[in-house]
C-alpha cells in the first residue's frame, strides 16, 4: 500500500508532468507563431525597402522623360522642316539638362517617325565611359517596319500603344548593351510625330537587386506578373537563348504577398512586390534558415523543462509559489513583447531556472527592441544628413492628402530646396567633399524651419512642410534663410563649406489646388525660377 507521501509524490510529479509538458508545447506554438511573424516580416521589410530605393530609381527617370516629352509638346509648333530643325535644337539643350540630372541615364533620345520627315531625324546621345553625353550615329528608322513591335521596340512599341511605356530588358541596336527603357510618344494636333525616351543600363538596375541579402542564403530576383525572371543574381539570364528563357515556379506565380515553393529540393519562403515600371521585385530565402533561430530556441526550452521536472520531484510544494509568481510575471511580459509593448518590469532576478530564464528573455526582448528600432530609423532616417527620407515624406505627403480628401481644413505649405554646384563640387573636390556641402545646406535648411519637418528627397533636393507658425511666418523664415546663406558663403574658406541653395515656397489653396502634388508642383516651378534667377545673378 502506497503511503500518502508517495501518492502526493506521484500526484505531484504527473500535475508537474502535465503542466510542463502543457507549457512547453503553448511554448512551441507560441515560439514558431512569433518567430514566423518576424521572419516574415523581416522578408517584407526588406522587399519594400528594396521596392522603394528601385522605384525611386525608375521613377526618376520616368519624371525626366516625362518633363522632356511634356517641353516637346509644348514647344512643337509646325511640323515644317525649318520649325522642327529649330524645335529639335530647343529640344537637345532641354533634355541635356533632364538627363544630367538623372543618375544610371546610358543613352537618351528624341527620335521623328519618317513618316513626318525624311531630313529631320531627331538625335540620340549616349555615355558609355561617364565621361559625359556625346552625340551617336541615329538609327535609320525608314529600314525597318514600325508596325512590327518585336523590332527597334523602343520606338515601335510606344507608337503602336499611343501611351508611355516601360520595356523590359532588350539589346539596344548598334551598342549591344543590355539595357531597359521608359519612353513617351509624341504627338502634335492628334498625329504621331516620334518619341522621346531614355535607356538605363541593365547592370545598374542588377547591382541594386544583387545588394538585397537575407540569411546565408536569401537573395532577391526580377520578374514579370507571369512568372519570366528578367534578372536572377545566380543565372545569367542574358546569356540565355529565347527558347531557355528561365521562369519562376508556378507555384511561386500568385497574387499572395508570401509564396510557400519547392525549388531544387529546397522549401522556400518569398515576398514579393510590384515595381513602377511593370517588374516584380521578389525576395526569396529558404525555410531551414528562417526556423534555425526558433528550434534552437525550442532545444534549448526542452532542455530546460526537463531539468525543472528533474529537480522539482523533491521541492514542487516548498518552490511552487516562488515558480509559479515570476513564471507569471514572465508570461505577462512575453505577452507584452507580443503586442509590440518592450517596457516591461520583471524583477525576479535570484540565480535559479527560472531567474536565468528572466535574464535571457529581458535580454532578448532587448535585442528585439533595438533591432527593430534600428530597422525603423533605417527605413526612414536619411543616412547622411540624418533628416527623414523620401520614404518618410511620401508618408507625410500621403497624410496630408488625406486630410484634404478628409476635408479636415489642413493648411500648410510646401517648400523645395534644390542645392546647387553639387555636381562641380563632386567632380572637381570629390564626394566627400560633396557630402560636407549637403550636410551644411541640410543644418542650414534645419536651424531656419526648426518647428518643420525637413526631407531629404533626392542627391541634392530638400523638402519642407510648414505649418502652424512656419506657415505664417514663412515669409520672414525665407528671408533668414537667404541671409544665413548669404553669411555662411561669405564666411566659409573653401567652395564646399559654403551655401548656394534655390527655393521655393508654395501655400495650399483649398480654391485651386486639387492635391498636394499640385502644392508641389507650383514650389518645384519657383524653385527652378529662383535657380535660373541666381543663375543669371552670377553671370
Amino acid at each position: 500500500m502506497r503511503s500518502i507521501r508517495t501518492r502526493m509524490i506521484l500526484l505531484t510529479v504527473c500535475v508537474i508532468i502535465v503542466t510542463v509538458t502543457s507549457m512547453t508545447m503553448l511554448s512551441v506554438v507560441f515560439i514558431r507563431t512569433t518567430e514566423q511573424q518576424k521572419s516574415d516580416q523581416l522578408l517584407l521589410l526588406l522587399c519594400e525597402t528594396g521596392e522603394r530605393n528601385l522605384n525611386y530609381y525608375f521613377n526618376s527617370v520616368q519624371k525626366s522623360v516625362r518633363k522632356v516629352a511634356a517641353f516637346v509638346e509644348a514647344d512643337l509648333d509646325g511640323l515644317e522642316e525649318e520649325k522642327l530643325a529649330a524645335h529639335m535644337e530647343r529640344v537637345r539643350d532641354q533634355f541635356d539638362i533632364m538627363a544630367a540630372r538623372t543618375n544610371g541615364v546610358l543613352t537618351y533620345y528624341y527620335r521623328i517617325d519618317p513618316e513626318i520627315s525624311d531630313n529631320v531625324k531627331g538625335f540620340w546621345y549616349t555615355d558609355l565611359d561617364g565621361e559625359g553625353f556625346t552625340e551617336h550615329e541615329v538609327t535609320d528608322i525608314s529600314s525597318y517596319d514600325t508596325k512590327d513591335t518585336s523590332k527597334l521596340v523602343w520606338f515601335t512599341v510606344p507608337k503602336y500603344n499611343g501611351e508611355p511605356v516601360w520595356l523590359p530588358p532588350y539589346v539596344t541596336e548598334n551598342l549591344d548593351i543590355r539595357v531597359i527603357s521608359y519612353n513617351e510618344p509624341i504627338y502634335w494636333r492628334g498625329n504621331f510625330v516620334g518619341v522621346v525616351g531614355i535607356e538605363v543600363d541593365y547592370s545598374t538596375m542588377a547591382e541594386q537587386v544583387e545588394s538585397i541579402r537575407l540569411y546565408d542564403n536569401g537573395y532577391a530576383f526580377l520578374s514579370d506578373a507571369e512568372g519570366n525572371i528578367f534578372f536572377h543574381p545566380r543565372i545569367d539570364v542574358s546569356a540565355l537563348g529565347e527558347d531557355e528563357r528561365l521562369k519562376v515556379p508556378e507555384d511561386a506565380v500568385s497574387r499572395s504577398t508570401f509564396i510557400r515553393y519547392p525549388y531544387d529540393g529546397t522549401e522556400k519562403i518569398a515576398a514579393w512586390l510590384p515595381l513602377s515600371n511593370g517588374m516584380r521585385l521578389n525576395v526569396t530565402v529558404p525555410v531551414y534558415e528562417t526556423e534555425g533561430d526558433w528550434k534552437r530556441l525550442l532545444y534549448n526550452i526542452l532542455i530546460f523543462a526537463g531539468v525543472v521536472l528533474a529537480g522539482s520531484i523533491g521541492f514542487t510544494m516548498y518552490y511552487a509559489k516562488r515558480i509559479t509568481r515570476p513564471l507569471e510575471d514572465l508570461t505577462k511580459a512575453a505577452d507584452q513583447v507580443d503586442r509590440g509593448n518592450y517596457d516591461f518590469t520583471l524583477d525576479y532576478d535570484r540565480d535559479d531556472e527560472v531567474g536565468r530564464l528572466t535574464a535571457t528573455f529581458k535580454r532578448l526582448a532587448g535585442h528585439m527592441k533595438d533591432h527593430i528600432s534600428d530597422l525603423n530609423k533605417r527605413v526612414y532616417v536619411d543616412a547622411l544628413t540624418s533628416v527623414r527620407n523620401k520614404g518618410a515624406y511620401n508618408t507625410f505627403i500621403d497624410n496630408l492628402q488625406e486630410e484634404i480628401k478628409t476635408g479636415q481644413g489642413a493648411e500648410f505649405a510646401v517648400g523645395v530646396f534644390d542645392c546647387d554646384n553639387l555636381k562641380y563640387i563632386n567632380d572637381v573636390y570629390g564626394h566627400e567633399k560633396g557630402d560636407i556641402y549637403l550636410k551644411t545646406a541640410s543644418r542650414l535648411i534645419c536651424r531656419v524651419f526648426a518647428h518643420s519637418p525637413v526631407f531629404r528627397i533626392g542627391g541634392d533636393e530638400f523638402s519642407v512642410i510648414l505649418q502652424n507658425d512656419d506657415l505664417k511666418n514663412r515669409d520672414a523664415l525665407v528671408k533668414q534663410f537667404k541671409d544665413s546663406m548669404k553669411e555662411i558663403s561669405a564666411s566659409a574658406k573653401n567652395e564646399w563649406e559654403q551655401v548656394h541653395v534655390a527655393m521655393g515656397v508654395a501655400v495650399y489653396d483649398p480654391k485651386s489646388d486639387a492635391n498636394v502634388n499640385d502644392v508641389i508642383r507650383r514650389a518645384d516651378e519657383r524653385m527652378y525660377e529662383d535657380k535660373r534667377i541666381r543663375k543669371a545673378g552670377r553671370k
